[in-house]
């Protein structure tokens, strides 16, 4: 199949391009317009496996542009791996119009190009966060939504019932909603990983700055949750090991084509760890000591939330292979390499 990856320079984006490239015989183009990202991810994903990965620079809420640039001239695709979306919980709750404005036109443009293009096959990036402050732990994809912390998770919420209407009108198209736990790590030969530009949103990325003397401080904010030491719990899944499930869900949506419309998936380890406990674990995988200190609660973020991924298990075939400490492991390999190029590779402050 010809498969386009939208977001292909982001961080869940090239690590899925690696494992399709390394695992079938999928032709992948992408689309990025580097909001996020960088261009010379392409160049680490053709050392990692040896082929090039042509990438369009657009940008997806532009839909005579999409159309154009990309669809009237890449010619025919059978499918839509869309990663590409702002993803900062705290920036969505100052900028929510941003956020519905690129995360939904986004994904609607590229819907209206499937219709259009007859685009057989969807796989949609999406997210825990669509649980809410859910009632009971594990969630499994029957657990209710509930109402989102954030606008960040509304736009996912919202993108998951877009598809699946949209799904459910569209013969011969079929599509599946992946949702995330916390992505974290890097690719296991350490050449590859996760560098947003400006200061990192996510956890590890900053533990991985600090130690390297790139952050000034190492905040965690709230300490007086209902957890086992105070932390909020969250599901930390291997990054290789979330690409890894979108090369299974192609293959679920090529095999299911003409008995499947929608269907939704937990990705995640099945384990919930506390904030503290990523930072010991840290610590333990590099024998490196950090000092955080102790801020309010942020907002939109939620108590406890991890995963059942029983589903993924059974209809997948999808089993997690990396822990914690690979994932520890693997970002601090990953950061090293960064320490050698900080000249010209670096974006954060």
């Amino acid at each position: 199949m010809k498969i386009l990856v939208t977001g292909g320079a982001g961080y869940i984006g090239s690590h899925t391009i690696i494992d399709i490239l390394e695992n079938t015989e999928h032709d992948v183009v992408s689309i990025d317009n580097f909001s996020n990202s960088d261009a010379k991810t392409f160049d680490r994903i053709e050392e990692i496996t040896g082929k090039r990965v042509k990438n369009y620079e657009l940008d997806l809420t532009a839909y005579s542009s999409l159309k154009e640039r990309f669809f009237n001239v890449e010619g025919p695709i059978d499918g839509i791996i869309h990663f590409a979306a702002l993803k900062a919980v705290g920036e969505s709750v100052e900028k929510p119009v941003l956020y519905y404005h690129n995360n939904l036109n986004g994904l609607i443009n590229l819907l209206k190009c499937c219709q259009k293009y007859d685009v057989k096959h969807f796989i949609f990036s999406s997210s825990c966060t669509v649980y809410g402050n859910a009632k009971t732990q594990p969630v499994t994809e029957l657990t209710p939504v509930q109402p989102p912390e954030s606008p960040y998770g509304y736009t996912k919420l919202v993108g998951e019932n877009i598809l699946k209407d949209f799904s459910a009108t569209k013969i011969g198209f079929n599509a599946l909603s992946l949702r995330y736990f916390n992505p974290v790590g890097a690719h296991p030969s350490g050449k590859h990983g996760e560098l947003p530009k400006g200061r990192p949103n996510n956890l590890v990325p900053i533990v991985t700055q600090f130690a390297s003397g790139w952050l000034d401080e190492l905040n965690i904010f709230g300490d007086d949750y209902e957890t086992r030491d105070g932390t909020a719990i969250r599901d930390y899944i291997h990054v290789s090991d979330i690409a890894n499930a979108h090369v299974l869900a192609l293959e679920k949506l090529a095999e299911s084509e003409h008995e499947l419309d929608y269907d939704v998936y937990n990705l995640g380890t099945g384990d919930g760890v506390t904030v503290l406990e990523v930072i010991k674990a840290f610590e333990k995988s590099t024998g490196i000591s950090v000092a955080y200190t102790i801020s309010d609660r942020r907002a939109g973020d939620v108590e406890c939330i991890y995963a059942n991924n029983s589903k993924a298990n059974r209809q997948l075939g999808w089993n997690p292979k990396y822990g914690i400490a690979d994932a520890m492991i693997s970002a601090w390999q990953w950061q090293q390499l960064l320490n050698t190029k900080r000249g010209d590779t670096v974006h954060s402050e």
